[in-house]
């Protein structure tokens, strides 16, 4: 794991290589590997921006909705006989 922190940190890969005697392509696959299962991970906790957004337009559409209910109910309650007989 720390290995694969110094990469990501910034070391040189040539030299985190030598020193750990691990070859250049598995820290490369490593490295790949871990910040794949964080960027799941973030989206998993809802971290990630674009589910934030998705979330935050739902709340959105449902207040929106909520309102429009209560305005039909309210204009049913106020004009409704009138609404009807227009309908005819």
């Amino acid at each position: 794991m720390e290995i694969v922190l110094r990469l990501v940190r910034g070391e040189a890969i040539d030299e985190v290589a030598r020193e750990s005697q691990v070859p250049v392509h598995e820290l490369e696959e490593w490295r790949r590997v871990f910040l794949e299962s964080g960027q799941q991970g973030l989206k998993r906790h809802g971290l990630d921006p674009e589910a934030r957004e998705v979330r935050r337009l739902q709340a959105k559409v449902e207040e929106m909705t909520m309102r429009l209910d209560l305005a039909e109910h309210l204009l049913e309650k106020e004009f409704g006989e009138d609404l009807r007989r227009l309908r005819k």
